[in-house]
């Protein structure tokens, strides 16, 4: 009788045990989805994520939104908060992955080829030219940014991207201004801070076409979201391209700095991509 005893509870125990592996939501049931860890780019994640039925935020959650926010998670999603240059390289340790278009061009992945899913082009999100405030109207700045929404730029982005970039620049110049002295500029140098891909590859082009006023266009490549900012309000480097004007706003507020956006580029949509999975219906 006991050795039955014994035999029925060590039964009722190994159900017990495989039932609390495999019958109950687990870490291991859960789908992880690596996001942007800064305010404005992690709120553009969710609402991607949103936009493709898998979450939904608290009303008026909208471009500051963060995991807090959301309110409704039905398929178990676990948030994985990483600097947005870093998301590509987490891609083998998450499901999925929400990349900035300009890190994903980066590591050689094709936003419009390789997303499972996409930002719309939205306007808000439009990378600028910035420079330190007073800065602005300075001749050396209206030249760069006269260059910066040139025709030849606008066609660079449509032929070389496409559709991973959007150029936002509605009317084109002919890459200078009519109102600066270019004849006072010639032999000077202008700095710029910029990721590498697409920013910098665009500004070779501007780059060329200060050239043919005897600017110089020096552009240095950053990796992360904060030293160029840094650098610009320090006065190290005169300006940069790279963020949109949230993550501007943003930057400003907790940084107490003193940056102006001069003229809005292009659009880089933020997208989803496979990382342990290959297609969205894992998520469901």
């Amino acid at each position: 009788m006991k050795k039955l005893t014994s035999l029925l509870l060590i039964a009722v125990l190994t159900l017990a045990t495989a039932f609390s592996l495999t019958g109950c939501g687990t870490d291991s049931d859960k789908i992880t989805i690596g996001i942007p860890n800064d305010t404005t780019n992690e709120a553009r994640a969710l609402l991607l994520l949103e936009d493709l039925g898998y979450i939904k935020l608290k009303d008026g959650a909208g471009i500051t939104a963060t995991i807090l926010d959301v309110e409704e998670n039905p398929h178990n999603i676990e948030f994985k908060e990483v600097e947005a240059a870093q998301l590509p390289n987490t891609l083998q340790d998450v499901d999925y992955a929400v990349i900035n278009s300009n890190y994903a061009i980066d590591a050689g992945l094709n936003p419009t080829k390789d997303s499972l899913g996409i930002e719309g082009s939205a306007s808000a999100y439009g990378n600028i030219l910035v420079v330190k405030k007073g800065n602005e109207n300075t001749d050396i700045i209206k030249a760069l940014s006269a260059a910066l929404e040139s025709k030849q730029v606008k066609d660079f982005i449509e032929a070389e991207y496409d559709g991973a970039v959007v150029s936002v620049v509605d009317n084109p110049t002919d890459g200078y201004d009519a109102s600066v002295d270019y004849a006072a500029l010639a032999g000077k140098k202008v700095t710029i801070g910029a990721t590498p891909a697409p920013h910098a590859e665009i500004l070779e082009i501007v780059k060329d076409i200060l050239a043919e006023k005897d600017i110089t266009l020096e552009i240095i490549e950053f990796t992360d979201y904060v030293q160029p900012n840094n650098v610009v309000e320090s006065g190290e480097v005169d300006a940069n391209y790279f963020q949109h004007i949230p993550y501007l706003d943003d930057f400003n507020a907790e940084n107490g700095t003193h940056l102006v956006s001069v003229a809005a580029i292009h659009v880089e949509p933020i997208g989803i991509y496979g990382g342990k999975q290959t297609t969205l219906d894992a998520i469901k």
